[in-house]
């Protein structure tokens, strides 16, 4: 399998720039959510355990899709699911602006997740497959920043629009991404690697198969492991930040006010990942920005005056999501080709399972009168467990190309066999 490196940097560029929209589109819908929550507590007279239910529906949904989008992005293509998936979501989301009640909010939540949990593990393959090798973290770890910008823009909207407008505005504004995939549907193509081993295509049951298969079962269980550990402390804790300010006792407005500034963290958190992963390896970046996350949380749980407190959220945000841009980078790049979208699917919907445990759990243990700094402490552990999965099962994939290191094996195996 020849190298990507093919594609001219112009294009590149362009691929990037596109996926990274649609990626940014897809956190400012999830990032809108953890507002829109706190809001409809007040306005609706959510109990801690609904508001949980709400953005655990969300992971629901991006659990199913994530697996779903993985396999049929390896059957019909990355680019064609890719469009799919985003108008899923998009029109979803617009459609939650009219939800009178409970219940359809959270059904319209559920479809608008399986098109947000599709579209990511084959966003970041497509970026993957797409560029030479020796950039490839660094790309993939720049595609994730765009996330940064869409928790940006959902608290600005969260800021701007929701006090004066009201939650429904901020979900109108959320169907907008289906006019940017008419846009991408002219722009983007799948990529060279699979162009080319796309009349060998796989059935389901023989992608899944090689998934667990001997030679990727370990890679496989790090990342499930990492994975899981990773969503359900992030969806646990940033889904829950505006709420829990309030319960900190600070003004709705104010808690949406000192959120926004904790997540401008997370752009240099992308950044500096995007630079040490090239240069010290992925492994590196995941195991020390995963411990300092854990770190930050338990500050965070504890922190009782605003400074200490907006301290402790800038640097969650800066770790967090440094992390997140590493596991990203890392996940297509234990698997060749063939498998790839259906491997990084099925790694991000085990996770996903993590993103409705999180937020649920939030919800009972508060309902419970349980104290932050004790929830914050099971963040912790999860995040250690993640880091030390990635330390001792692990194995650094920089510079590594999967589709020739799985020739390479064939061809040993066929002169063993000989």
């Amino acid at each position: 399998m020849s190298d990507a490196a093919e594609i001219s940097k112009p294009k590149r560029r362009k691929l990037l720039l596109s996926a990274g929209i649609s990626w940014m589109f897809d956190a400012m819908d999830v990032g809108m959510i953890s507002f829109i929550a706190a809001a409809l507590a007040v306005e609706w007279s959510l109990g801690a355990q609904q508001i949980g239910l709400l953005t655990a529906i969300n992971s629901v949904g991006m659990a199913v899709g994530a697996a779903a989008a993985g396999s049929l992005a390896d059957r019909y293509g990355r680019r064609s699911v890719l469009l799919w998936t985003l108008l899923i979501f998009s029109i979803a989301s617009g459609l939650s602006a009219l939800a009178a009640t409970f219940f359809v909010l959270c059904v319209l939540r559920f479809i608008a997740g399986f098109g947000l949990g599709g579209e990511l593990p084959v966003a970041s393959t497509l970026v993957s497959e797409s560029v030479p090798v020796q950039e490839r973290g660094r790309t993939v770890v720049l595609l994730e920043s765009f996330w940064a910008g869409g928790w940006i823009l959902s608290a600005l909207i969260s800021f701007f629009i929701i006090p004066h407008y009201g939650w429904r505005t901020a979900f109108v504004i959320g169907a907008a991404p289906a006019l940017f995939a008419l846009w991408l549907r002219r722009t983007i193509q799948d990529s060279p690697r699979f162009t080319k081993q796309a009349e060998f295509k796989m059935t389901f049951g023989q992608r899944v198969a090689s998934v667990w298969s001997p030679e990727y079962r370990r890679s496989t269980v790090t990342l499930w492991i990492l994975w899981f550990t990773v969503v359900f402390s992030y969806y646990g804790m940033f889904l829950w930040l505006p709420s829990v300010m309030v319960l900190k006792g600070f003004s709705l407005v104010k808690s949406f006010q000192y959120v926004l500034i904790m997540t401008l963290a997370q752009l240099p958190g992308y950044f500096t990942a995007a630079y040490f992963i090239e240069k010290f390896g992925r492994k590196f970046v995941l195991i020390v920005y995963l411990l300092l996350t854990a770190v930050s949380a338990i500050w965070f749980g504890n922190a009782g005056g605003e400074a200490s407190l907006i301290a402790a959220g800038i640097c969650l945000s800066f770790f967090n999501l440094g992390a997140w841009g590493g596991m990203y980078a890392y996940t297509p790049e234990l698997y060749p080709t063939a498998i790839r979208s259906t491997g990084v699917g099925l790694a991000a919907s085990f996770g996903r399972v993590g993103g409705v445990i999180g937020p649920y759990l939030v919800g009972y243990l508060v309902a419970q009168k349980i104290a932050i700094s004790g929830i914050f402490v099971i963040f912790f552990v999860a995040i250690v467990i993640g880091a030390l999965a990635v330390m001792f099962l692990g194995k650094e994939t920089k510079g590594v190309d999967p589709d020739r290191e799985a020739e390479r094996k064939l061809s040993v195996r066929g002169g063993e066999l000989a």
